[in-house]
């Protein structure tokens, strides 16, 4: 297994949600460790399926999944996709570039095509940075134009007749600060 097949592996949700970009720049150069229960490997086909309580590390990126299937075209491109885990949810997990917060992000199906640099989420869909937290049933970021889209409904259509609605969280910075100045004892009066 290749180097580059498995640092693509490792940004497979690296660019996923708005200030991805923002992602520890340094984990690129970090080794991947891949752990399964099960690895099933086909060469002539250019295809890895890891199965069983999957876990990526590379550098502050983490990814769980139940499963995570990579294929490779002829000409390089890889895709994977991260399917499962705990509740029947892929997740992931990466520290933000000079910040000491991280971006993290849940659906039932998580994919990455690295031709187009875009990134799915599938169902029961969300992703936090810091506070602030984005929900729907469908999340797509396109890491060339570093535009994303989020719907109610699957494969980026919206759900007229849904109940289900894209639920955006969004802290203002006084509110992230507040529990470092709550902590902080109060000046005494003369």
């Amino acid at each position: 297994m290749s180097t580059h097949r498995l640092t693509a592996i490792a940004l497979l949700l690296a660019t996923l949600l708005p200030g991805a970009a923002l992602a520890e720049r340094a984990d690129r150069d970090k080794p991947v460790t891949i752990e399964s229960d099960r690895l099933n490997v086909d060469d002539r086909n250019k295809v890895q399926i890891f199965e069983g309580k999957v876990r990526l590390t590379q550098g502050t990126l983490v990814i769980r999944a139940e499963r995570l299937v990579v294929t490779q075209d002829a000409e390089g491109f890889q895709k994977g996709v991260a399917t499962g885990g705990d509740g029947g949810l892929a997740r992931f997990r990466q520290k933000r570039e000079g910040r000491n917060d991280y971006i993290e992000g849940e659906a039932e199906r998580i994919e990455y095509d690295g031709r187009s640099d875009k990134a799915r989420l599938f169902n029961r869909a969300m992703t936090r940075s810091g506070q602030d937290e984005t929900r729907g049933q469908y999340i797509e970021y396109d890491g060339y134009t570093e535009q994303y889209v989020v719907t109610n409904g699957p494969n980026a259509s919206v759900a007229k007749t849904s109940d289900q609605r894209v639920v955006t969280t969004i802290f203002p910075k006084a509110a992230r600060s507040a529990p470092a100045a709550a902590s902080a004892p109060a000046p005494a009066r003369p």
